[in-house]
């Protein structure tokens, strides 16, 4: 199984002791998350150091009021690491407003730009903004390659389907009230469904209101089978084929 979305430098423990339990639950890749520039060198280096591990980076929609052409240049270049397999997560964010919404969706289109002039996919984050997100990704070619990442937004559903972007849930797929997100998982096409933790936060339902580790990928997975009436094992492979395409994984 492979966990496509987890900040491992945002969680309490280290990295090796969160791999290490991710792999003895049958966790044996992660993507790790680059949110910031310092975060962004944190997920290479455990990239480098941990086998299994690659690395998506980005800045945050939190973090694009302080973001300038310098600090853009500069991701870019770190995309150049061999390990870097995705853009973000970027995106816009309307429900906190931690950054002008103006310059949130400068710095996406940036990031954007980035992605697809190197040929990588795209990671998303949306909250409480799916139309501008969703006409900032329909200036994209249509053969840019798009991770709606912590699936949240129903709404943003049938352009996602429309054009064909992956669409990974996370552990509030499992939560009781969610019914809509697993209605939503139901309807991905098999060849586009990803999943993740997004740790450490979301927690899964069977270990809510414990900090989050890639490990408990597995309890997404569960999920998502339930909710699609699909046998666990088979979806896992159908997964982790998605994200070894996606992310172009040998």
């Amino acid at each position: 199984m492979i966990d496509t979305h987890a900040h491992l430098d945002a969680c309490e423990e280290p990295a090796v002791e969160l791999l290490a339990r991710a792999r003895a639950a049958g966790v044996r890749r992660v993507v790790a998350i680059g949110s910031g520039l310092p975060s962004c060198r944190a997920a290479l280096a455990v990239a480098a150091q941990e086998e299994g591990v690659v690395a998506a980076l980005g800045i945050h929609p939190h973090q694009a009021g302080a973001t300038n052409q310098v600090e853009l240049a500069e991701l870019r270049g770190l995309l150049a690491s061999p390990s870097a397999v995705a853009v973000g997560e970027t995106g816009l964010d309307y429900y906190r407003d931690y950054a002008p919404r103006e310059r949130q969706r400068e710095v996406f289109r940036a990031q954007a730009a980035l992605a697809v002039e190197l040929g990588l996919p795209l990671i998303v984050h949306t909250r409480a903004a799916e139309d501008d997100t969703l006409a900032i990704l329909e200036e994209l070619p249509a053969e840019a390659a798009v991770v709606l990442h912590c699936f949240s937004s129903p709404s943003l559903l049938a352009a996602a389907l429309e054009h064909r972007y992956y669409v990974s849930f996370a552990g509030n797929v499992s939560y009781p009230k969610a019914q809509d997100l697993r209605d939503a998982a139901a309807k991905v096409p098999p060849d586009r469904l990803l999943a993740e933790t997004d740790c450490p936060y979301l927690s899964p339902q069977p270990v809510r209101g414990r900090p989050n580790e890639p490990a408990h990928v597995m309890h997404v997975l569960a999920a998502l089978a339930a909710a699609r009436d699909e046998e666990t094992a088979a979806l896992e492979r159908r997964i982790e084929a998605n994200a070894t395409e996606a992310f172009r994984l040998a």
